[in-house]
């Protein structure tokens, strides 16, 4: 089990949006950290195999756009 201290207008704002949809502060929390994990694994994979950097003319062109 996890407690956190937010701030009271953080606290007031997160309460309101979970009464407006139904559902609970902690389902946001919750939910708000799993989607920040996920984002720091799927960043360290990345960074963990480097691919080269393509310029805008770059990608432009590898999408056909400048057709």
């Amino acid at each position: 089990m996890l407690s956190i201290q937010l701030d009271p207008e953080i606290e007031r704002r997160l309460s309101g949006l979970a009464k407006r949809c139904g559902k609970t502060a902690a389902d946001y929390a919750r939910e708000l950290i799993e989607d920040d994990i996920d984002d720091i694994y799927r960043a360290e994979a990345r960074l963990a195999d480097p691919q080269p950097c393509l310029s805008l003319e770059q990608v432009r062109k590898e999408l056909g756009l400048d057709d």
